[in-house]
Parts: C-alpha cells; structure tokens; sequence
C-alpha cells in the first residue's frame, strides 16, 4: 500500500507509533480522529498528517518530537529518523530518509520494499 502526498507531509512508520507514540496506535487514532480523512491517513505501515505551510509544519514535528520521537540525527549525518517530512515539491526537504520511497509522478509514499499497488489518502478517499 501507499499514501497519498500533498502539500506538507509528515510522516511515521506505525510501527515507531506502536512502540514510541504514548497509549501506541490505538491512542494515536483515538487522538487524531477528529482528523481523519482530512488530513489524515494511513496504510498498513504509514501515518500521514499533514500541512499547508512550513511553519503549520515545524509545530507538527515539534509535537511529535515533545512526546518522545526523534526527527533528525545530526552526528553523522542529517537525515530523518523516526518521521520524515516532505514538502509539496515531493521532496524530503534536502535530508535522507533511509525507510520510504517516494512516487514523484503519481505523489505517493510507500514503506521502502514493500508494494505500493493500493494508494489511500486524499486522493484515495
């Protein structure tokens, strides 16, 4: 499977909501359910919440990262770690993201070796 791209992106694998998010996937829906389907959605491996600007999308990273997600590794090198933004151009702003890949043409994200025959999200509701 695989989620719909538009405008600003963030997105989890569900399996670092499971293990980091507090309450795991369960709390997390709970949490963001009044969002569903609007800017909202996910697939069997990927959450997708989104926004329309830089700055709506630096607070989105910002609460994630106040509950315990790690953004950006920066000793080695700077890339995404536990969530990944990418911008409207479908790009993940200038840093690697060693676990997603990205469908410019048809902008969509998918888990990196897995299929991404289906496409949920905005585009898919």
């Amino acid at each position: 499977m695989a989620i719909a791209l538009e405008h600003f992106n963030f997105i989890v694998r569900r399996s670092t909501i499971e293990d980091k998010y507090p309450g795991g996937w369960d709390q997390c829906l709970i949490d963001h359910a009044s969002s569903l389907g609007t800017r909202v959605w996910y697939d069997e491996y990927l959450f997708r919440d989104g926004a329309m600007n830089p700055i709506d999308m630096e607070n989105l990273v910002n609460a994630w990262r106040d509950i315990g997600f790690q953004a950006v590794l920066i000793n080695s090198e700077k890339k995404w770690l536990d969530c990944c933004v990418i911008d409207e151009s479908f790009e993940t702003l200038s840093l690697s993201c060693d676990w997603i890949e990205i469908d410019v043409a048809r902008e969509f994200a998918y888990l990196k070796d897995e299929d991404p025959a289906e496409v949920v999200g905005h585009h898919g509701f």
